[in-house]
C-alpha cells in the first residue's frame, strides 16, 4: 500500500515513517508540511492511505480530507481526542493519538490492509467475470518486491506476525496476516483448509482422511473449513461418472 503522511512537525512525520518501516505492505510514496502541497501531489500520483494531522497552520486535517472527492483510505493523527467524532463521521479507517504507539500503529494498518485488499477482491471479481483476471501479483517479501505469477503460488501458510508463500522452489515470508493477504487472491483457485494454511486447489494432488496432499505438504481439513472446502472447490470440479 502506498502511502503518504500530511504533518506540519516533522518529527511526527519522521515517527510514521519508522513504524512504516517495520510493516512490508506499506511503500512510503511521500511527505508534506501541510494540505496544500499533498494536495497537488495526491491530483497526479496514485496513493492508497493517508496519516493525516488535524491541527496544521492554513487548513486543517479534517477541512483537507472533506475537499477531496474520492479521499484513500485516511488514518488519523492528532494529540487532541476531541475530534475523533467528527473523524469517524468522515469514514476514516482509525484514529492514532501521539505520540504513536507501536502496537496502535499496527492495529491502524493492518484495519487500513484488511479495507484495501477487500476492494481489491471486488475489482478482481469483477475482472473474472470479465474475462480479465489478474495472473501476478507483487509482495514485499525481504524488503525486496517480487513478482509471483498466481499459478505458481502451491500454498500460504499463516504465521504469528507473517504468512509464508510456498512456490515449488521458494518461500516468501510476508509481514500480513492470513485473511488480509489472501483476500487479493481468486476465491475460484484459492482455498482456505484449516486455520493456517490457504491452498491453491490448482495443485492439490489428493484428498484422503480428512487431509489434503499438495507439493510436499501433507494437510489436515479444519472440521469448520471442510463443507466449503469440498462443496466450493471440489465437487464443482468433480468429474460425475452416473
Amino acid at each position: 500500500m502506498r502511502f503518504i503522511t500530511i504533518d506540519d512537525e516533522p518529527l511526527a512525520r519522521e515517527g510514521i515513517l519508522l513504524n512504516a518501516e517495520e510493516v512490508d505492505f506499506l511503500v512510503p510514496a511521500g511527505e508534506f508540511g501541510n494540505p496544500v502541497k499533498a494536495n497537488s501531489f495526491l491530483q497526479k500520483n496514485e496513493v492508497d492511505l493517508i496519516f493525516l494531522d488535524i491541527q496544521m497552520p492554513g487548513m486543517n486535517g479534517l477541512d483537507f480530507l472533506k475537499s477531496l472527492k474520492n479521499p484513500p483510505l485516511t488514518i488519523l493523527t492528532t494529540a487532541h481526542s476531541e475530534f475523533a467524532l467528527e473523524g469517524f463521521n468522515l469514514n476514516v479507517v482509525d484514529y492514532l493519538l501521539k505520540p504513536v504507539r507501536m502496537d496502535r500503529f499496527l492495529k491502524a494498518v493492518n484495519k487500513a490492509a484488511e479495507l484495501f485488499y477487500a476492494k481489491k477482491t471486488t475489482q478482481q471479481s469483477e475482472q473474472n467475470r470479465s474475462g480479465t483476471a489478474v495472473s501476478n501479483v507483487f509482495i514485499k517479501s525481504n524488503r525486496k518486491y517480487i513478482k509471483l505469477k498466481i499459478s505458481d503460488i502451491i500454498l500460504i501458510e499463516g504465521m504469528k506476525d507473517y504468512v509464508m508463500v510456498h512456490t515449488e522452489n521458494e518461500r516468501h515470508p510476508v509481514a500480513m496476516n492470513l485473511k488480509t493477504f489472501t483476500a487479493g487472491l481468486p476465491e475460484n483457485t484459492f482455498a482456505r483448509i484449516n486455520k493456517s494454511y490457504v491452498v491453491n486447489v490448482n495443485h492439490i494432488r489428493e484428498i484422503a482422511d480428512n487431509h489434503v496432499k499438495i507439493g510436499k505438504e501433507n494437510l489436515s481439513i479444519g472440521r469448520s473449513y471442510k463443507d466449503d472446502f469440498l462443496n466450493n472447490h471440489i465437487l464443482k470440479k468433480l468429474i460425475d461418472r452416473n
